[in-house]
């Protein structure tokens, strides 16, 4: 079973969430955890279920420790992020859905689901493509920021693909972004793509991200080690989006 264990309450109106498994290129997580370092959001809630390897989180000079998936909010902003530190296993994505779902519902959160897209072109210089998809009545707020459709057919996997799925099933508004990332290191450039031209967009907050660009190589060596844990991982806990070319 999972749960979303609330540990503080909030006083939100109509939130937008911000969704930050870890997946290529890791731009949801680093995009995620920008906005929770940029903004100093609070901590309300972590995420329980049997699927989340059951360790501690600890940062550097805090003697505290953390849940390994945590939801964080701003209040003065509307903003909700999930921010994760591991991989949920594909035997728990469906209850980890369901979960999270419910708990989205119950707060009228819109969520944002974040994936990479393994880039072919492996040119730093071309700027990587953002575009969306949404369930419910989501559709709109994508043409209303003049956010592409999908390129070709292909599908969302890993748990993200789990909650796109469970918001569409429910009929519950969702976006799904996919930036176009670097197959097998941290992509700190493709995350900024989709936090400037996405995130920031749709949830009307002015988010700087000179930072991503400045501190590239930081964030790269930062996320380096956790890149190659989620290679050891099963692919079905990685998020990712997929071309389906089979058929073509």
């Amino acid at each position: 079973m999972a749960n979303v264990r609330v540990t503080t309450d909030l006083d939100l109106d109509s939130p937008t969430l911000v969704e930050g498994l870890p997946g290529v290129g890791l731009v949801g997580k680093i995009a995620t955890d920008h906005l929770v370092e940029t903004f100093d959001m609070q901590r309300v809630a972590a995420i329980d279920c049997d699927g989340i390897p059951q360790v501690a989180i600890y940062d550097a000079d805090e003697r505290g420790v953390l849940p390994p998936v945590r939801i964080y909010a701003d209040e003065e902003r509307d903003l909700l992020a999930l921010q994760s530190d591991v991989p949920v296993s594909r035997t728990a994505s469906a209850d980890f859905a369901d979960s999270l779902t419910e708990w989205l519902r119950d707060n009228t959160a819109t969520p944002l689901y974040l994936s990479g897209l393994p880039r072919e072109d492996d040119n730093p210089a071309n700027v990587p493509d953002v575009f969306g998809i949404a369930t419910g009545d989501a559709a709109r707020t994508l043409d209303d920021h003049g956010i592409d459709s999908p390129p070709e057919r292909g599908v969302v996997g890993g748990p993200t693909g789990a909650l796109v799925n469970r918001a569409e099933a429910e009929s519950l508004d969702a976006l799904g972004l996919v930036v176009e990332s670097d197959p097998q290191f941290p992509d700190p450039a493709a995350a900024k793509q989709l936090v400037d031209n996405a995130i920031a967009p749709i949830t009307g907050v002015d988010i700087p991200t000179d930072d991503l660009v400045e501190h590239a190589e930081e964030i790269r060596d930062q996320k380096e080690q956790f890149a190659q844990r989620m290679q050891n991982a099963d692919e079905d806990e990685s998020t990712q989006a997929t071309p389906m070319r089979m058929f073509q």
